[in-house]
């Protein structure tokens, strides 16, 4: 007879003290542009479309953090479930393309957020039998991860190619998320404030999951201590299976918001996005959601600067401000403890 589950309060998990330092980062970061770029409404717009692309960011690479950082899986084949939920956005969308050509907003929204969950479902379910044909074989051995997801990762774009095909297929926005707002001189995309809202959300719903419920309580406890916890009577085994599921959705979401920002979709959409998200998660810390985050605006307020002021090293920025992180903090802006 299995043992009964103990409860477990929240009480349990010591706090540790918030460090607001990364956060004055970002806004140095910010400051320090400004007489760069010189014209105020260039700056804000540029503030703002990077804020965006690094809430877009976040989104893809949140699935990677919690598969990553909790369960101490290297997945390297993560883009292929982004790419999933960037190919299923072209299938949906154009399925209902009344609702995308339509002028109302609701509508526009109203297929997008449907575009969002069927991506969110397949990838999840896709998710679901990776982790246990590949993943689950090789738990523990690091080396082993990387091959196999990699190799996952292969057999994954060429099922995406024999499905939608080699060729770019353009994933156009619906009519009501063109063009841009308009405050003064200061343009902001239509599309990136959709993207912000939703980062936001997701970021929020991560807080709160992992932070203020039971579930999010016996993951972190089940991070550092795994035989405690199963000795309680609970089932991390099922509980990881669950966080890598939930980590595969994210990715499908970050896919379309991905697919939708770069308005076309290629089978190698999630092998280039990939570097990018493991670029994030290292300087954010290994398992941290804030730090992910904080990484993530890092990352796309850096790429729209150094593309505006210096595009010929735009490609290399990102390199250089993860490099010039962990010279300052080897273990990333808020690393995990005990691991």
């Amino acid at each position: 007879m299995p043992p009964t589950p103990v409860p477990v309060s929240a009480a349990a998990m010591p706090k540790a003290r918030f460090d607001a330092i990364p956060l004055l980062l970002l806004a140095g970061l910010a400051l320090a542009a400004l007489p760069l770029i010189g014209s105020a409404s260039s700056w804000a717009t540029l503030t703002l479309a990077g804020l965006a692309m690094g809430l877009i960011i976040f989104v893809i690479a949140s699935g990677l953090t919690l598969v990553f950082g909790l369960m101490d899986v290297l997945n390297f084949g993560h883009g292929v479930f982004i790419a999933l939920g960037a190919f299923m956005a072209t299938t949906v969308l154009g399925a209902m393309s009344g609702f995308t050509a339509s002028p109302a907003l609701l509508s526009n929204l109203f297929a997008v957020a449907v575009a969002c969950l069927v991506g969110m479902a397949v990838a999840g379910a896709v998710g679901l039998a990776f982790e246990r044909v590949m993943v689950r074989p090789v738990y523990g051995m690091h080396l082993k991860q990387i091959l196999i997801t990699m190799g996952g990762m292969i057999i994954g774009e060429e099922l995406i190619k024999l499905i939608w095909g080699a060729q770019m297929i353009a994933l156009p926005l619906p009519e009501g998320l063109r063009g841009a707002l308009l405050f003064g001189d200061v343009a902001v995309e239509k599309f990136r404030l959709l993207a912000v809202l939703v980062g936001l959300v997701v970021f929020a719903g991560l807080l709160w999951l992992l932070n203020r419920t039971k579930l999010g309580l016996l993951i972190r406890a089940g991070v550092q201590d795994r035989e405690m916890v199963e000795s309680l009577g609970y089932r991390i085994r099922r509980l990881f299976v669950g966080v890598f599921v939930g980590g595969s959705a994210l990715a499908g979401l970050g896919g379309v918001l991905w697919g939708l920002y770069q308005q076309s979709v290629i089978p190698q959409i999630g092998a280039q996005v990939n570097t990018l998200i493991f670029i994030v998660i290292i300087i954010g810390g290994l398992g941290s959601t804030l730090g992910c985050f904080v990484g993530a605006l890092l990352v796309g307020l850096m790429a729209n600067y150094t593309g505006f002021l210096a595009p010929k090293v735009a490609l290399f920025s990102n390199i250089g401000l993860m490099v010039a992180i962990l010279l300052w903090r080897p273990q990333g802006l808020y690393p995990v403890t005990n691991r």
